[in-house]
């Protein structure tokens, strides 16, 4: 099966789930329920590195991790797992883009800028030095997804489209529209306006357009404006909307 990247980059929209429980029971239950992408969240989800490790297990390689913070040594911890697929939250400037794309990847002459540390021989990724062509071959299977989050994101970011590297971008609804001044309220007809005009953006770049939304009709909307990476669910929301409805059930 081809690549989650190369999916994406093909323009085939890819609808995923959002994992925030920290559990290997959720984390298969989700790998098993149709969804084409699943993303650890490591930045509000349950999740150290060892945790990490353990749904890298479970999900196998072409599964997302949203790392805490735009820091070149937790995007090395997340490659040496074995995963591919990084999401970097709010990266604002197209330097801060630069900066994580080299951490992304190895220095080669393809990509003089790499700044990923060389421990292949050592970890995961490599199958624990099995797969002997994995430094060769690893700059063409990460892909590096920065998320979209503030206003000076958006002025930013035809720039940070722009940076050899950086192969999508991802809008944070939630930290965008507190951004704004309209924290809360993520249907505020603003918000959604900056939000179509930055998925246009994107994808008028040719990089990988992503965004999140619970609401199928929104969601179907984004992809329509041009997103093909889109969250449509998260394992935190449906367990605790299916508990309370269940437990409304037997509310006299």
């Amino acid at each position: 099966m081809a690549s989650l990247k190369s999916r994406l980059q093909s323009g085939l929209v890819q609808r995923g789930v959002w994992l925030g429980l920290g559990t290997a029971a959720s984390a298969e239950i989700a790998a098993t329920a149709g969804f084409d992408w699943c993303l650890i969240d490591g930045e509000h989800g349950a999740y150290d590195i060892a945790a990490m490790a353990e749904q890298a297990r479970i999900l196998g390689p072409e599964a997302c991790v949203r790392v805490p913070k735009a820091e070149d040594w937790l995007i090395k911890q997340v490659l040496d797992l074995g995963l591919h697929t990084v999401v970097v939250p709010m990266v604002d400037t197209p330097e801060q883009a630069h900066e994580m794309a080299c951490a992304m990847r190895y220095r080669s002459k393809a990509f003089p800028q790499g700044t990923r540390g060389i421990g292949a021989a050592l970890v995961r990724a490599s199958g624990y030095n099995h797969d002997t062509d994995y430094i060769a071959q690893a700059n063409d299977r990460v892909c590096l997804i920065v998320q979209v989050e503030s206003v000076t994101a958006l002025k930013n970011l035809d720039a940070i489209c722009a940076v050899e590297g950086v192969d999508g971008a991802f809008i944070g609804p939630a930290d965008l529209a507190a951004s704004m001044g309209y924290l809360h309220d993520l249907d505020a007809p603003e918000v959604q306006a900056a939000i179509d005009d930055a998925l246009r953006r994107i994808a008028a770049s040719g990089k990988i357009a992503g965004a999140l939304s619970f609401k199928p009709e929104r969601a179907a909307h984004y992809e329509e404006m041009g997103a093909t990476m889109v969250a449509v669910a998260s394992d935190v929301a449906l367990l605790s909307a299916a508990l309370r409805d269940c437990a409304k059930s037997f509310t006299p």
